[in-house]
């Protein structure tokens, strides 16, 4: 066994950003490298654009505040979604057949190895996405059957990841108490995502103990995952207080911590939904209670950690250079966005919705802000390039 000490993580998380996720030079323009070329940079953490991406469009499509255009406006974003996700999942089968061994190394680094639970949760992203808003366009028989597909395929690797990436880094790598990042939370949240998005498909299901098997295993997912991510977000508020904020780039990850948050209050609101069709009275009624009961204090500690993940960004936002972990931004805010649509829904009170619409209004900026920012570095190419 090879055993890998990952030591002084804020020097070294900030050596890893240049080194293996692409940075865009602030100083500096480099020519766009030939296609395949371009290839070489590819790794599991470009699957959160389809995570920002499609969140914007789920978001959007149950906001409080309906307008005339907004689900028109969601069902492109959500088109864009699935492109850009049809797009990345081709560029990353050749970039394992075109550099295999860059590919490898990607799931044995202490820190590339954590996004390898952005392509499930990008897939889970755009399946829902496409019961939601694609019925509208392809049909309510080819959306379910669609989401089928891409739920079976995100849950089966979700739950991979949640077990082999803390495997990894219990048997292969040693870490010192300064290494925790947000991004540890990224492989045991995808298995929260599947419990969300597979609320959506019960209704789908046959009555009785399909239906209800269903429902009993996104509960599961959802206790995994619950326990996972707090177990890590103790550790990442620990780290942060004893050993300081994380190399400027890597101060986006801060916002990860939000994903487990806002999607575990969307899980148990919509699976309270839907637990009538599938449950006795009492059993679905216990459910509706728990949403609330964990939804509302969970739904307060959400806000306090976007409060702080707001502070830490202002305090360094002079010397955070542009890189993929910007999208960071995106995806875990969104959670916090359908958090409160759910809790909304569940009680009618006005504080969840104008707080979900103030922060999808926040969402929406940072969509802008950071595919502003990724499509000039694709341009010039300098997301294409380790910085030197």
């Amino acid at each position: 066994m090879t055993t890998v000490t990952f030591r002084r993580s804020t020097d070294t998380v900030s050596s890893v950003a240049a080194a293996r996720t692409p940075v865009q030079s602030r100083n500096a323009v480099r020519p766009s490298p030939a296609p395949g070329d371009a290839l070489r940079s590819l790794g599991p953490n470009w699957f959160a654009v389809v995570m920002g991406t499609g969140i914007v469009a789920n978001s959007a499509a149950t906001l409080p505040l309906q307008f005339p255009g907004l689900r028109a406006a969601a069902t492109v974003v959500w088109a864009l979604a699935a492109l850009l996700l049809v797009v990345l999942s081709v560029a990353w089968v050749a970039h394992w057949r075109r550099y295999p061994e860059i590919a490898r190394s990607h799931g044995a680094h202490p820190v590339m190895m954590q996004f390898y639970g952005a392509p499930p949760m990008a897939l889970l992203t755009v399946g829902a996405g496409t019961l939601v808003l694609g019925s509208d366009v392809i049909g309510m028989p080819a959306a379910v059957a669609i989401d089928w597909v891409l739920w079976s395929v995100g849950t089966a690797l979700g739950l991979l990841a949640a077990c082999a990436i803390p495997f990894r880094m219990m048997t292969r790598h040693n870490f010192d108490a300064d290494a925790a990042f947000g991004g540890w939370l990224m492989p045991v949240v995808p298995p929260m995502v599947s419990a969300a998005t597979g609320a959506l498909l019960i209704p789908h299901i046959p009555a009785g103990q399909p239906r209800m098997t269903m429902l009993f295993l996104c509960l599961a997912m959802f206790g995994l995952s619950l326990i996972a991510a707090i177990a890590t977000i103790t550790v990442i508020w620990s780290r942060l207080l004893h050993h300081g904020l994380p190399a400027a780039g890597m101060v986006a990850t801060v916002w990860l911590v939000l994903g487990p948050l806002g999607q575990s209050v969307t899980a148990a609101g919509q699976l309270a939904n839907v637990a009538p069709t599938a449950l006795p009275d009492r059993e679905s009624a216990g459910l509706d209670v728990f949403a609330l009961i964990f939804g509302v204090p969970t739904w307060g500690f959400a806000l306090l950690w976007l409060s702080l993940a707001i502070a830490v960004t202002y305090h360094t936002r002079k010397t955070m250079p542009f890189n993929m972990t910007w999208w960071g931004f995106t995806f875990p805010l969104g959670t916090c966005v359908t958090g409160s649509t759910v809790l909304y829904t569940h009680t009618g009170a006005n504080i969840f919705a104008i707080t979900a619409v103030a922060l999808f209004t926040l969402l929406l900026t940072a969509w802008a802000l950071v595919a502003l920012h990724t499509l000039r570095g694709i341009y010039h190419g300098t997301l294409f390039h380790p910085a030197p």
